[in-house]
């Protein structure tokens, strides 16, 4: 796989500040830790593949459950990323350098990070195999190794990115290049495209076309731009009560949408985009661009495809409602790498390490889960560079909102949120084990109003 498909973690967050748990405060300071190639010790009470969102966090969470020195991440990158910014950073609002900190800095203190990449999962002998053969054993097991972007589906990407006028806000090599795209724009087709397979943040897709447009509109360029929305899917948003509130936006700012329409090749020397029409397959358009925004096939990590701990998709085989594995008591899935059918967020991973953590500690006393996660998962929908709508919704695709209010409305507040508090709650709340969603908040605010 190239640079470009890196395996990445979940994308949109939640708010709530005022409620961290009491303590929080005093961790502000990163701890030293272990931290090497290969494992200090071969055996862990609980070990965590992958550092990403919910790795971190579970990482942490465990830490305190456990104790230090009981805790290993296995994580080859040496950065994390705070992706869910990487729309701003696309949109020219924010730099890419505030969404990273070091691996380092953010694995727990008291956490073994094991700076290695998984190979194999053995969940019959209680053991996973890093690079270089090694072995590594535990007691219970926590998989959060994210998805996995695969540009390379598209015929002529990655190479394509060599060119100007295409970028993608999915991954650090490319995000930068959304915005000199945006920059650069003169007059003829932007196209903004969503793939035929599951992918993170179902809404990143057409975050980046409205603030192109809104950056168009403002630099006197709107009237030369025909935006078009290529997507392989049916609908605009999947939950109706914030679709209809983007068509009617869609409508306002004279975009078209095109339904059932995948991306399959970029001809990135000619400007040519090569699209299927799903509802007659075998059957492709060629779109000429001006400006491309891709948004690449997504699937299982290749170390789960056809792992014991996977469904026949390569998604690891979770309990939808307490996160514990169907065949394997000890082991917990987490996030974007599982099957769990609801949106692939980093708010939906708040809401589940807070579920998967008293799954857990039931499951070490002996006892059976009772705390059920019902799905929540979040995506605020940015619709300009000070407009958000804050879509949050259940497993039913029913909306499950946290405010006394009308979040379909595009509102300053909610962009304020996003692009300035959700990144303060990421890194010191939810990374450090002190956020399990908003639920709590939710409850407040509406007890308040009744």
């Amino acid at each position: 796989m190239s640079a470009i498909g890196i395996v990445s973690s979940c994308s949109c967050l939640h708010p709530a500040v005022w409620l961290l748990k009491p303590g929080m405060h005093k961790m502000s300071s990163f701890g030293l830790h272990t931290a090497a190639r290969c494992a200090a010790k071969d055996y862990y009470e609980v070990l965590v593949l992958g550092g990403g969102t919910g790795g971190i966090a579970m990482s942490a969470r465990m830490k305190r459950k456990v104790g230090a020195g009981n805790v290993a991440v296995v994580e080859p990158s040496k950065t994390h990323y705070y992706q869910p910014l990487w729309t701003l950073v696309g949109g020219g609002a924010k730099q890419l350098a505030t969404s990273a900190r070091s691996t380092e800095s953010v694995v727990p203190k008291g956490v073994e990070w094991i700076k290695s990449r998984v190979t194999a999962l053995d969940p019959d002998k209680n053991c996973v195999w890093l690079e270089n053969d090694i072995k590594i054993s535990y007691k219970y097991l926590i998989i959060a190794l994210g998805i996995s972007l695969q540009y390379e589906k598209i015929k002529g990407l990655p190479e394509g990115f060599d060119h100007p006028k295409i970028g993608s806000n999915y991954s650090v090599h490319t995000v930068e290049k959304t915005w000199k795209a945006i920059q650069e724009f003169k007059e003829g087709n932007a196209i903004f495209t969503f793939p035929n397979t599951p992918v993170k943040c179902a809404g990143a897709p057409q975050k980046i076309m409205y603030l192109s447009e809104a950056y168009w509109r403002k630099t006197g360029k709107h009237s030369k731009a025909n935006i078009m929305f290529n997507t392989s899917l049916g609908v605009i948003f999947g939950v109706k009560k914030y679709a209809d509130a983007l068509l009617e936006i869609i409508k306002e700012r004279n975009i078209t949408v095109n339904y059932k329409y995948n991306l399959v090749e970029v001809r990135a020397d000619k400007q040519e985009a090569v699209f299927e029409n799903l509802d007659k397959p075998g059957v492709t358009e060629v779109h000429q661009y001006e400006m491309l925004h891709v948004t690449p096939p997504m699937g299982p990590p290749d170390v789960l495809i056809n792992s014991p701990v996977s469904d026949g998709s390569g998604w690891v085989d979770v309990d939808k409602e307490t996160l514990q594995h169907k065949k394997y008591s000890n082991v917990f899935g987490i996030g974007d790498c599982t099957n769990l059918p609801t949106s692939k967020t980093a708010a939906a991973v708040a809401a589940q390490s807070g579920v998967l953590d008293q799954t857990i500690s039931l499951v070490m006393k002996n006892q059976l889960p009772a705390k059920k996660y019902d799905g929540y998962t979040s995506c605020p929908l940015v619709t300009g560079y000070n407009k958000v709508i804050l879509a949050e919704f259940d497993y039913d695709a029913q909306p499950l909102e946290t405010f006394p209010i009308d979040q379909s409305k595009e509102r300053v507040t909610m962009y304020h949120m996003k692009a300035d508090m959700m990144p303060l709650l990421y890194w010191n709340a939810l990374l450090k084990g002190y956020w399990g969603g908003p639920a709590p908040v939710r409850k407040l605010m509406h007890l308040g109003f009744k």
